[in-house]
């Protein structure tokens, strides 16, 4: 079950829930598929208008090996994300807000 006190988000892929989570050694290694060169480059890139799905399945795919999965990002080429594009959408948005919020 994902926490999201712990930064944690919920997707199933292939028909497996599996837990996601934004790690510092997942964002700098999205950081370097993206050719980002600082932490505010990469939450620009997220937060531009030029957003891509390939941007939208790195950012899974690093969450994802920040929760613990083994896979990389061939397979989520060919896997099935239950809810499709717009529900990886959704995981990727919440992964960054959760990973980037200023807790109180």
């Amino acid at each position: 079950m994902a926490n999201p006190h712990a930064g944690e988000v919920a997707l199933v892929v292939d028909g497996e829930r599996l837990v996601a989570k934004l790690t510092l050694g997942a964002l700098a290694e999205l950081e370097a598929r993206l050719e980002a060169d600082s932490l505010a480059d990469l939450v620009a890139r997220f937060e531009g208008d030029a957003l891509r799905a390939r941007d939208v399945l790195m950012l899974v795919c690093a969450g994802l090996r920040g929760g613990g999965w083994r896979g990389d990002l061939p397979d989520l080429l060919s896997a099935e994300i239950e809810g499709g594009p717009l529900e990886a959408a959704r995981v990727a948005a919440r992964l960054l807000v959760l990973a980037f919020r200023v807790s109180g």
